[in-house]
C-alpha cells in the first residue's frame, strides 16, 4: 500500500487577508511555496500542495501557458499539486449554491473554470491525484433556517448539477463541512446534502479535523450535538465515533487540523472552526488518533494525500519555520499511524 503524501494548503496566504481595512496582506504564491519546501522533520518534506484557484495566487481565466508556468513555479520546488478550491464564493467567480438561477449559474461556471485548470494540471504532469473543493457558498445559516427544506432542495440541485459537470471532466467534487456554511453547518445537514445528491463517486466530503470538532459540539445545530460541554474522553469518543460512521463513508479528501474550541472569522470569511497551530496546548484534539477515525479505508476512497490546513493563520504564525515544522510532524505522525 502507498503511504499518503503529505500537502500544504496554499490559501492561508490568501483567506481573510488582502488590503481592505483590519485585513493582514495577502502572501505570494512563491512565498508560500518557499515556506513550505523550506521544513523538513528527520528527512521528511512535504510532498506537494493544495491550491486555491483565485487571484492573486491565480487568475481563474488565466490562459494555459499562464496556468502551465504556475505548473512549472510549484514544480521548481520539487512539489506538485493534489486538491484544488473553486472560486465559488460571491466576489471570486461563483455565488450561493442556494440563491437564484444567476447566482446558480455563477457557482456552476466557478467549477467549469476549476475543471479547465485541473485538465491543464494534469496533463502537464503535476497534479496526478485530488479532488476539487466546494462548499454552499451561501454564508451564514439565517436565510437557510427561513425555509430550510427549500434552502436544502436548491443546495442540492446545485451541487448535482457541478457534480455533473465535473464527472464530464473526470474530477471529484469534495464538500467541505463547516459550521458557516448553510445546508452544511452540522453532521446531520451534511448528511442530508449528500445523500440528497445521492452520487458518491462524484460528490463527497471534505472531513477538516477543526470543522469537524465543531460538528461534535452542535456550535451552530445544537439539535444535532453530539457531545455536550465538560465531555469525559470515553463520551469523546463514543461521540467521535458516531460522527465518523456516518460521514467517513462519503470522506475522499483529508484535511490535518487542530482546533481549540473556538470559531474565528477573518475579512469577509464568516466565523468558522478555528485552525490552531499543530502543537497548540489548547488544543482540543489528539491528532493523529483522531485522524483515524477518518482515514479508515482511506485507499479505497481514492485518498493519496492528506493536507495540512492553516487556514486564517496569522502571517505572523505563517512567517515561523517553527510552525511549519511543527505541521509536518504532525502529518508524518499521521501518515506513520494510518497509512
Amino acid at each position: 500500500m502507498t503511504s499518503l503524501k503529505l500537502h500544504n494548503a496554499m490559501w492561508p496566504g490568501l483567506v481573510g487577508k488582502g488590503d481592505e481595512e483590519g485585513q493582514e496582506p495577502s502572501i505570494s504564491l512563491d512565498q508560500m511555496l518557499q515556506w513550505t519546501a523550506a521544513a523538513e522533520v528527520d528527512g521528511q518534506k512535504f510532498d506537494g500542495v493544495d491550491y486555491f484557484l483565485f487571484k492573486p495566487h491565480t487568475n481563474p481565466d488565466a490562459s494555459e501557458d499562464d496556468i502551465r508556468r504556475i505548473a512549472d513555479q510549484i514544480a521548481s520546488y520539487d512539489l506538485v499539486v493534489g486538491s484544488l478550491v473553486a472560486p465559488i464564493w460571491p466576489g471570486t467567480v461563483g455565488d450561493s449554491a442556494m440563491g437564484s438561477d444567476e447566482q446558480q449559474e455563477k457557482f456552476l461556471s466557478a467549477i467549469t473554470k476549476a475543471c479547465r485548470i485541473a485538465k491543464i494540471f494534469n496533463e502537464h504532469g503535476i497534479r496526478q491525484y485530488g479532488v476539487i473543493r466546494i462548499d454552499s457558498a451561501e454564508f451564514g445559516i439565517d436565510k437557510w433556517r427561513e425555509d430550510s427544506t427549500a434552502g436544502t432542495a436548491r443546495i442540492i440541485e446545485t451541487f448535482t448539477k457541478a457534480a455533473n459537470i465535473a464527472a464530464d471532466n473526470g474530477e471529484r467534487l469534495a464538500a467541505e463541512g463547516e459550521i458557516c456554511w448553510a445546508g452544511m453547518h452540522s453532521w446531520k445537514d451534511m448528511l442530508d446534502l449528500l445523500e440528497g445528491v445521492g452520487m458518491p463517486e462524484t460528490l463527497g466530503f471534505q472531513a477538516d479535523q477543526a470543522h469537524t470538532y465543531l460538528y461534535l459540539m452542535g456550535y451552530n445545530a445544537p439539535e444535532h450535538a453530539l457531545l455536550q460541554a465538560g465531555y469525559s474522553e470515553e463520551e469523546f469518543y463514543a461521540a467521535y465515533e458516531t460522527l465518523t460512521d456516518k460521514l467517513r463513508p462519503w470522506t475522499i479528501d483529508f484535511h490535518v487540523a487542530q482546533n481549540d474550541g473556538t470559531v474565528h472569522g477573518a475579512g469577509t470569511h464568516d466565523k468558522t472552526g478555528k485552525h490552531c497551530q499543530a502543537d497548540d496546548p489548547n488544543g482540543k484534539l489528539d491528532i493523529t488518533k483522531t485522524a483515524g477515525y477518518w482515514l479508515e479505508g482511506a485507499h479505497e476512497r481514492g485518498i493519496q494525500h492528506i493536507c495540512w490546513d492553516g487556514c486564517m493563520f496569522p502571517n505572523s504564525v505563517l512567517e515561523s519555520p517553527s510552525t511549519w515544522n511543527a505541521i509536518l510532524k504532525a502529518m508524518v505522525d499521521v501518515r506513520n499511524a494510518h497509512s
